[in-house]
Formats: C-alpha cells, structure tokens, sequence
C-alpha cells in the first residue's frame, strides 16, 4: 500500500487509478528507449551493433520485470478489498480498511467497508429484534397453556376437560417451536463465526462423551451401541465442540427411530484423503423419494419415534448446514421403510 499511498498524492494522479497504471506503465516502457541513448551517447564510437542489441534486450526485460514488479503493489488496494470480502464471507471477520482514498479503488475500499460495517449491525440488530419478540412469544405462548392448567384443577366437566387438554397440547407445540427456532437461530450465529482453520479433532472421545449423554435413551429401548473406530483422531477444520452436537444429533434420532432390541454402529474410518463417521441403524427408515426433504428446514417429515418420541424437524437441517460451511458433507441413505437408515459425514 505504501506505493499507492506515494502515488496519491501527486496531483494528476490523485484522483484516478487508472490513471496510476497508465503512468507507471508509460515509464517502464521507456526506461529501455532512455538506456540505449545514454548507451549511445557514452559509449560513443566503441560499440558494435550486436552489443547494442544485446544491451538493448537486457534493458527491455529488466524494464519489463520492474514495470510488473511495480504494477503488482500498486494492486494492492484491489487484493486488500477482496480478502476483506473473503474474511467476512468464511469467518465474519471485519477488516479495517484504508478508506481516506479518493481514486477508484479507494472509493471500492470504502464501499466494501461501508457496507460490510452495514450488514454486522443489521445482523446484530435483527437478531436482538428476533431473540426480543421469541421471548415475549414464549410468554404469550405459556399464558394459554396456564389458564387451562387451572380450568383442569376443578375437575371441569369432560367437554370441558378435552377442551383444555386442547388448549395444553396447542401451547406445548407452540412453545416447542419458539424454542426450535431460537435454537436454529443460536445455532446459526456459531455457523457463521467458525474458523476455518486445521485443528486436531478426538473422534473417539467425542463418541465416549455422546455414548455417556445418551446411554439412558438406549437403555430404555434396550439398544445396542457397536462401535467400529478405525479413526480416532483426524486434522479438521471443524471444530470439536461443533462435530460433538452433529454427532449427538445423529445418535439420538438413531435411538429415537429404531426399534426395540436392535443395534445402532457408529463407525469413522479414512479412504484416501477423505474421513468418513457413519451412524447405522435398524428403524423406520425412509423411501428413497423423501431423501431430499430430511434436510428441510423444520421439514414435514418430522415424525415420531418408536416410542412416540416428539422430532423438531430443525435439527438435521443445522447439522448439514454446520458441516458444509466446515467443507464436508452430510448424506442419508435408506433402503426403504422399515429397513433402517446410514447418515454419513464426510471431510
């Protein structure tokens, strides 16, 4: 930058960067034009037409490699602007941009700082507004649901009793869907402020910690845990706390739809430079048609569990999404209804 800084402020060239390159390439196309009369004129007599040639090419490359060596940092403002752009899109890192310039690509830099500024405080502003109103609808959603509470403890009559029964389960679902939401919004915010970078990630001991979260859930339905851990630790961009809750969630819907007496692999295992986790199990299952919809967000294919286990239909949605912003895949397969389904993560 300090180049283009020099260049900005000599008048002519203030206010235009085309302008800039036009003048650093009109000098280095004369450098060699200006050494062949120097050479010319003081060499005098004592030169032949081959060394002048040859001094004539080496002038010309050696002015071509200044010209681009010099027309490379006067790019600098354009390659700052995009890292900035890029360090927001993958990380929501907000850079602090040069925004004093008063040619085109300092009029770039100034809108890409501008608007970047712009949408941290629309994000920050709409997510204060939706955590505000989810709250208030919490307490409005809770309202109904004691009111009939109360209408049940007075022993009522059984039309008024089914009624109230109504009005409970009506607000439950309400309430579990404010609560699916603020989740999905939470759960939204580390999305978007990961960092990509290489960390060493403990697949066994996130299993382990899982397996200890979930052993009760098993246990009721009598569910057999097989592990199969080729792989227990891998370099991830992911971070450990974030493939924790992707895998929770997968083991869980695992138990939630699979019948009684069956068992549920977990497996991780390499192919080549790919790292792949898998949860198999032996449930419901799934027709190769409603594939597509399972990843939906709060998809109509939220369905029970065996043992009519409620599904919030997010929560497959935020486990893909968490895993392609770490550049991997989540994937489902099923062979049909009642034939078990294999979720499978890839990096």
């Amino acid at each position: 930058m300090r180049f283009y800084e020099k260049l900005s402020t000599i008048g002519f060239l203030k206010k235009s960067y085309a302008f800039k390159f036009l003048f650093v390439a009109f000098i280095g196309i004369h450098i060699p034009l200006i050494g062949i009369l120097f050479f010319v004129l003081f060499a005098k007599n004592n030169f032949t037409p081959a060394s002048l040639l040859v001094f004539s090419l080496v002038m010309t490359l050696l002015a071509t490699g200044v010209t681009l060596a010099v027309l490379k940092k006067l790019i600098r403002p354009i390659e700052l602007a995009s890292k900035a752009l890029q360090d927001y899109k993958l990380k929501r890192k907000v850079t602090d941009l040069p925004i004093h310039y008063s040619d085109e690509a300092g009029l770039l830099l100034f809108n890409i700082h501008d608007s970047i500024l712009e949408s941290e405080a629309f994000i920050a502003e709409k997510q204060d507004l939706i955590y505000l109103l989810s709250h208030d609808l919490k307490t409005f959603a809770g309202n109904p649901k004691s009111l009939a509470t109360m209408i049940l403890e007075t022993n009522p009559s059984e039309f008024v009793k089914e009624l109230a029964e109504l009005i409970c389960e009506s607000s439950s679902e309400q309430f579990s869907y404010i609560e699916n939401f603020i989740k999905m919004l939470r759960e939204q915010d580390l999305i978007l402020k990961t960092n990509l970078e290489l960390r060493k990630v403990d697949i066994g001991k996130i299993i382990q910690t899982v397996e200890s979260q979930l052993s009760q859930n098993a246990l009721a339905k009598n569910i057999k845990l097989v592990y199969n851990l080729q792989l227990t630790t891998a370099e991830l961009i992911i971070d450990q706390e974030l493939l924790l809750r992707i895998i929770y969630n997968l083991m869980s819907n695992a138990i939630k739809f699979s019948f009684p007496n069956s068992e549920i692999e977990i497996c991780s295992y390499k192919v080549e430079k790919q790292i792949f986790i898998e949860v198999k199990d032996h449930g419901i299952g799934f027709h190769e048609n409603d594939k597509s919809k399972l990843f939906d967000k709060f998809t109509k294919m939220s369905r029970l569990g065996t043992f009519k286990e409620a599904s919030t239909g997010v929560g497959l949605y935020l486990c893909k999404q968490i895993v392609e912003r770490n550049n991997g895949h989540l994937t489902a397969y099923s062979e049909g209804k009642n034939k078990g389904a294999v979720f499978t993560i890839s990096f």
